[in-house]
């Protein structure tokens, strides 16, 4: 990988990140037709860590006043148990609902990390999990009604956005995708389901980019990882873009539903299958 191609997909990866459109998907698809093949997942996982920076720098007064009153509930003797002071504290609850949602991708992730590392990033697979979650966030989006917020959230709701987000592990699903389509398939604002998405992937996220971190450089000389120079280039770039995206993707879904998204996924999935077809593109990256 090259510098201009670093830039390109740190570009990418900031444009897409926080849209349901999948951002590791771009990065296959877009990696090879740019001719640095597939750039691999300690990659992917590691610039994403610059668009979560971004999250927290956008959201760092959100964050500061969910950790301060869970950090304040856990040590208060009044607290006899978490359901019990969430019910007076929304910011307390919120932060037990955030690591229910990290749950299930954390544990689906170390059990089928390698299988999500090699077989997965097939890119027939990306295809389907492109065209099967466009449909469902174009019909649930069109569907369900905007009667929740984040303060109507319990424990199950955070269980099924965490199951949603466990699913983004599968390349073409999207991370943001697949927590907005549940959230929306639960009856949560289109604003709302967005918020949780970036809330929810803080500690996923960073924490998923930070493991892959200490093992590429543990494997510096394995040829899936280009080179921290063009690593660390790429996820500068995905945290400016990515914070620009976040101010106008707030501002969008407060507006307009999220069909635009649906059809986007649809229309590159049937591009990238045009691609493949015609032997573009290869399934697996090196064959």
């Amino acid at each position: 990988m090259n510098v201009l191609q670093a830039i390109f997909l740190g570009l990418l990866q900031g444009l897409t990140e926080f849209l349901p459109v999948s951002s590791s998907a771009h990065i296959r698809i877009f990696g090879s037709l740019i001719g640095c093949e597939d750039p691999g997942s300690a990659f992917t996982a590691i610039i994403q860590i610059g668009t979560e920076l971004a999250v927290l720098l956008y959201f760092r007064h959100d964050i500061a006043r969910i950790l301060s009153h869970w950090f304040r509930c856990l040590v208060s003797k009044d607290a006899k148990g978490w359901e019990r002071f969430g019910s007076r504290d929304k910011d307390a609850a919120l932060g037990w609902y955030i690591i229910i949602g990290t749950i299930p991708i954390v544990v689906a992730g170390l059990i089928f990390q390698d299988f999500i590392e090699t077989t997965m990033r097939n890119l027939w697979i990306i295809v389907v999990t492109l065209a099967l979650f466009g449909v469902l966030l174009w019909f649930f989006d069109a569907r369900s009604r905007q009667v929740k917020t984040i303060d109507d959230m319990t424990w199950k709701d955070a269980l099924l956005y965490g199951i949603g987000q466990m699913l983004a592990l599968i390349p073409g699903v999207s991370r943001s995708g697949g927590t907005i389509t549940f959230g929306r398939a639960m009856g949560y604002t289109r604003e709302a389901a967005a918020r949780v998405s970036f809330l929810m992937a803080i500690p996923a996220v960073l924490g998923a980019g930070i493991l892959e971190a200490v093992k590429a450089a543990g494997e510096t000389s394995a040829p899936s990882f280009p080179g921290w120079g063009v690593t660390i280039l790429a996820a500068v770039i995905a945290f400016f873009v990515g914070y620009v995206v976040i101010i106008g993707f707030l501002k969008i879904v407060s507006t307009f539903s999220y069909k635009g998204f649906a059809i986007y996924r649809i229309a590159l999935a049937a591009f990238v299958v045009i691609l493949l077809l015609a032997h573009v593109l290869t399934p697996l990256s090196g064959a």
